[in-house]
């Protein structure tokens, strides 16, 4: 059996190019195809070099969750940021005008007090910041959650002059959690009714708005219907994939990032011990629905060999022919069950192709969570 990467030190994040670059340009393509302008999520890698390539193949600009990861991405030449997110606090928001004074920067809100707070703050040196109103579409997170706090919402920035009202975003998350493709059809067009409704609440408050943004990489994975109205997509995961999104489209050959560990002990005829824990690897994971995930991660190349269990610094695989094929020494490939937190564990990446090393990528945004 062939064991790739042998002089990378581990645990290492892993990021195939091929696989990568392919994912890229099929959404892209995708998003062409359709009409939609395509902002990814980058709070998946964290890596401005990415962020510039698929700015590169297409994409308007970019998505992230922290005005920290907006400060890296734009410290490294990322012009058009929205922080899909709320963002609270006056340090926070001083931060973000700071931003905004050097690139286009745009923010989330779903509460009066998001639009004070920017109000106030931005009042302070005459500026004015674009914001989308975040519309609950079911995944039960943040959001409006009814048409007379979007109303109240849109009549008070009317009446902030440094805030500016550029449109609306949602999030259909809950899509993970579908029994079926159908499932998940019928949650991303509900989502999409849902969202278009409050586009046209505020064409009739006099307010057209800009920009309808939706998003989440199970719904776009599969050929459904993007309803007249939708102007953008936001998505993440597609970059790299991972376990839960391959279980859902049934497919692993779009797994672009893994995590190598070496094999540093087989205590038992049966139990093989990794050098990648908790510390190395997600336990996050799904208990049902399509992406259900079973243990902590895949062996890569195998069907049916997983990660049981994780200790801080250990990986515990349990399997008798599993232990018969590898040795000590050996290093393997895990696909993560969720890429996301996985990739904030590592200060670095290496982008592979066919075995070989071609370059080390530096996660900068990584820890930015503030």
């Amino acid at each position: 059996m062939k064991f790739m990467y042998q002089k990378i030190d581990t645990p290492a994040l892993l990021v195939d190019q091929n696989i990568m670059m392919n994912n890229i340009r099929d959404i892209q393509r995708k998003s062409n195809k359709l009409g939609l302008k395509l902002r990814p999520h980058t709070k998946t890698h964290k890596m401005p070099t990415l962020a510039k390539i698929q700015i590169d193949e297409g994409a308007i600009g970019i998505s992230v969750a922290k005005v920290g990861e907006a400060e890296v991405m734009s410290e490294n030449g990322i012009k058009d940021i929205f922080i899909a997110n709320e963002i609270v606090g006056e340090s926070k928001i001083n931060r973000l005008r700071a931003l905004k004074e050097k690139i286009n920067v745009s923010v989330g809100i779903d509460d009066p007090f998001h639009v004070i707070q920017l109000n106030k703050i931005f009042k302070e040196k005459n500026m004015s910041i674009d914001v989308l109103i975040e519309i609950e579409v079911g995944e039960m997170r943040s959001g409006v959650t009814s048409e007379e706090n979007f109303i109240k919402l849109v009549n008070l920035i009317k009446e902030s002059p440094h805030v500016n009202l550029k449109g609306i975003f949602s999030h259909d998350g809950h899509s993970y959690g579908a029994n079926s493709v159908k499932e998940i059809e019928n949650i991303f067009i509900e989502s999409q009714k849902h969202t278009l409704s409050y586009a046209e609440i505020a064409k009739r408050l006099d307010y057209p708005l800009e920009v309808v943004s939706i998003g989440s990489t199970p719904s776009f994975m599969f050929d459904f219907e993007i309803l007249e109205g939708i102007t953008e997509v936001r998505i993440g995961t597609y970059i790299f994939m991972d376990l839960i999104q391959g279980n859902i489209i049934s497919n692993y050959d779009k797994c672009a990032a893994t995590v190598l560990t070496s094999v540093i002990s087989k205590p038992t005829n049966s139990r093989v011990v990794t050098d990648s824990g908790a510390k190395a690897l997600t336990m996050q994971g799904k208990n049902s629905g399509l992406g259900k995930t079973q243990g902590i991660g895949l062996i890569k190349g195998f069907e049916d060999f997983f990660v049981e269990k994780v200790y801080d610094e250990h990986g515990v695989i349990i399997n008798e022919k599993f232990n018969s094929l590898i040795n000590i020494g050996d290093k393997i490939e895990i696909l993560p069950n969720h890429i996301c937190p996985v990739v904030n564990l590592y200060d670095k990446a290496y982008l592979v192709s066919k075995g070989e090393i071609l370059e080390e990528l530096e996660i900068s945004a990584r820890g930015k969570i503030i």
